[in-house]
C-alpha cells in the first residue's frame, strides 16, 4: 500500500508540473501601459510608460505595442497606473498638450464666473454634467405686471471640463472656485454668452447617466407666489368721436291773435279765496 501511494503521488506531481508549464507557456505580447497616474491633456514621455507582457488572446483593441509610437502624444482622458494606453484615449497626432486636446471635435470650451453658491458648493467637478439656469427680466411683460422677473433653464446636460485651472477628473472632494469651464457647441456658446449678459447664472448639478432633456416654460414671480399669472389689464377702449347732428328748424310765423299755450309739463292748481277763484300753474 505504501508503494502504491508513493507511485500515485509521483504521478500526481508529474501531471501538476506539466499543467503548470502549459499555463506559463501561454503566448504573450508586449503592451505599453502607464507607469504612473497621468492626467488628461498631458503630453506623454518615455518615463511615463513601460511595457508589460499581455496575453495575446486578450489584448484590448487599439493597444500600443511600441513605446516610441507614443512619444509626444497627448491624452484626452485620465489614465491610472498600470492601465493600457489605447488609441481611443489619445488626441489626434500633432495635438499640443493642454485643455484644447480634451475638447471634442465640433465643441468649444467656454468659462463662466461662479461663486460658492452658483458653483453648487464646489460639487461641479470636471467630468460632471450641469444645467444652466438664468434669472433675468422678461421684456415682453414690462409695464403689464409690477415684476417681470423670470428664471429659466437655457442649457441642459453641459459637460464641465475644468474648474479654475484644474482639469483632473479623479477627485471627488468639492472645490470652491471662481470659474468653471464648460464644453458647449457654438450655438450653446451664443446662448450662454447672452444669458450671462442679461441676467444671473446658476449651475444645476444633474445625474451623469440621465441625458434626457426636460423642456420647461420658466417660473415667474406671479406663478411662484399665486400659482398662476395675473390677467393682463384690459386695454382702454378708444373714445369714439361723437358726431353732433344739429337740425336747423325753420321759424314758423305766429298768428297775430294766438292765445299763449301752457306747456303740457306744467301743473295747475285752482285756488279759492272767499268768492274769488284763480288758477296758478307751475
Amino acid at each position: 500500500m505504501i508503494v502504491v501511494s508513493v507511485i500515485i503521488g509521483l504521478v500526481a506531481v508529474v501531471m501538476a508540473s506539466q499543467w503548470i508549464n502549459k499555463q506559463t507557456n501561454v503566448a504573450a505580447q508586449k503592451v505599453v501601459v502607464a507607469s504612473m497616474d497621468i492626467d488628461l491633456g498631458s503630453k506623454l514621455s518615455p518615463e511615463m510608460l513601460r511595457s508589460v507582457d499581455w496575453p495575446s488572446g486578450s489584448i484590448p483593441e487599439g493597444a500600443i505595442l511600441d513605446p516610441k509610437a507614443l512619444d509626444g502624444r497627448v491624452l484626452k482622458t485620465s489614465v491610472n497606473r498600470g492601465e493600457a494606453i489605447l488609441e481611443s484615449k489619445l488626441a489626434p497626432v500633432g495635438t499640443k498638450g493642454g485643455l484644447s486636446a480634451v475638447v471634442m471635435e465640433g465643441k468649444r470650451a467656454m468659462t463662466v464666473r461662479v461663486n460658492d453658491v452658483v458653483g453648487v458648493a464646489g460639487f461641479a467637478l470636471p467630468g460632471n454634467y450641469v444645467d444652466i439656469l438664468v434669472n433675468t427680466t422678461d421684456d415682453a411683460k414690462k409695464g403689464q405686471n409690477n415684476d417681470a422677473s423670470i428664471s429659466k433653464i437655457v442649457l441642459e446636460h453641459i459637460l464641465v471640463l475644468a474648474v479654475a485651472q484644474e482639469a483632473s477628473r479623479d477627485d471627488t472632494k468639492p472645490k470652491v472656485v471662481n470659474a468653471v469651464t464648460l464644453e458647449v457647441t457654438p450655438e450653446q456658446a451664443e446662448k450662454l454668452d447672452l444669458a450671462r449678459s442679461v441676467g444671473t447664472l446658476s449651475l444645476v448639478l444633474r445625474n451623469q447617466v440621465d441625458p434626457k432633456p426636460v423642456q420647461t416654460a420658466g417660473i415667474t414671480k406671479q406663478v411662484l407666489l399665486r400659482g398662476h399669472d395675473e390677467p393682463l389689464p384690459p386695454k382702454a377702449a378708444e373714445a369714439k368721436p361723437v358726431k353732433k347732428h344739429v337740425k336747423v328748424a325753420k321759424k314758423a310765423t305766429k298768428p297775430a291773435h294766438t292765445a299763449p299755450t301752457v306747456a303740457a309739463a306744467q301743473t295747475c292748481v285752482e285756488i279759492v279765496r272767499g268768492t274769488s277763484r284763480h288758477r296758478e300753474c307751475f
